[in-house]
């Protein structure tokens, strides 16, 4: 069953990816921040097929944390239902800089825009041991 959009985005968000996996079409939610607390962008994805190439859309915000935005949350749900997503993965906090790198800055370095990612393990928070 793909997701149904309602007034509490968010909250359908969650419930649909803590079902786990359900098949294909799969959504993947990724939120980016230039440090641990809010989270200026959020990176949907939707993979049609097992091995297909995914549909990418992203979402910014230059104030506000787009985990809390209503309105960034709604259109995001809209996206995985128009891509008929059966199931969603979506990691629990902010998983690193929201620059891009090759894009933002260059290969090989850290960005110099958001300097609390510099060293730090974005899955745990952690810094890396030098």
């Amino acid at each position: 069953m793909a997701i149904k959009i309602g007034p509490q985005p968010a909250k359908r968000l969650r419930k649909k990816a803590r079902q786990g996996m359900r098949g294909y079409p799969v959504g993947t939610i990724a939120f980016y921040g230039p440090d641990n607390r809010r989270a200026s962008k959020a990176a949907v994805s939707c993979i049609q097929a097992e091995g297909a190439e995914p549909e990418l859309r992203r979402w910014f915000s230059e104030t506000a944390d787009v985990r809390a935005d209503e309105t960034i949350l709604a259109e995001i749900a809209a996206f995985l239902k128009q891509s008929s997503a059966h199931s969603v993965a979506m990691a629990d906090g902010i998983i690193g800089c929201p620059h891009e790198e090759g894009v933002d800055y260059p290969m090989g370095e850290p960005c110099p825009h958001c300097p609390y990612w510099k060293g730090r393990d974005r899955w745990t928070g952690e810094l890396d041991p030098a």
